[in-house]
């Protein structure tokens, strides 16, 4: 492995713990690029070794940072899943069009691998950001099954209310 990729779709913070860790892993010669939307380059990052790709250079041709970033030969994708909307469809992109083995950095500062030997860490994840998962899955749930009542209580509501408006003024 000789490249690796960074999605910086999230808290800044949270790049800049992961960047200490490659270095650890892998050597601090080891080239770790950054797509970004953010200036500056996050702590731990070293100009000679960085190519930093912004987003904003980008944005009339995504096909274009696509192809710019398949010429380096990435072995491996990064990114930042915080539950934060920054970049979302920008990093969904990259990890569908690039062939990179990608992994998925949350929150907390853990990672998975996103493949299928990883299904179950991935379901959790997703149940987990749908409300589904632990204790809040019961009350998401419950909401779920009564949307469709208390949608239609609030058209009869609205439809009573109008009806006896519009029976007022025909009998004045």
């Amino acid at each position: 492995m000789t490249r690796i990729l960074l999605v910086e779709s999230g808290s800044r913070y949270l790049l800049e713990g992961l960047i200490s860790g490659i270095r650890e892993s892998y050597g601090e010669r080891i080239f770790v690029d950054l797509v970004t939307c953010y200036p500056g380059l996050p702590a731990g990052f070293q100009p000679e070794t960085t190519r930093v790709y912004r987003v904003t250079d980008y944005r009339e041709n995504r096909s274009r940072l696509v192809d710019d970033l398949k010429t380096n030969r990435y072995s491996i994708l990064g990114m930042i899943c915080s539950a934060e909307p920054i970049m979302t469809k920008w990093k969904w992109l990259l990890a569908a069009r690039l062939p990179v083995k990608v992994f998925v950095l949350n929150e907390n500062g853990d990672y998975f691998w996103l493949d299928w030997g990883h299904w179950a860490s991935i379901r959790h994840f997703v149940l987990y950001r749908a409300g589904l998962a632990g204790a809040g899955a019961v009350h998401t749930l419950a909401r779920l099954i009564l949307f469709p009542f208390t949608l239609l209580y609030l058209l009869l509501y609205a439809a009573t209310v109008h009806f006896a408006r519009f029976a007022r003024r025909t009998i004045r």
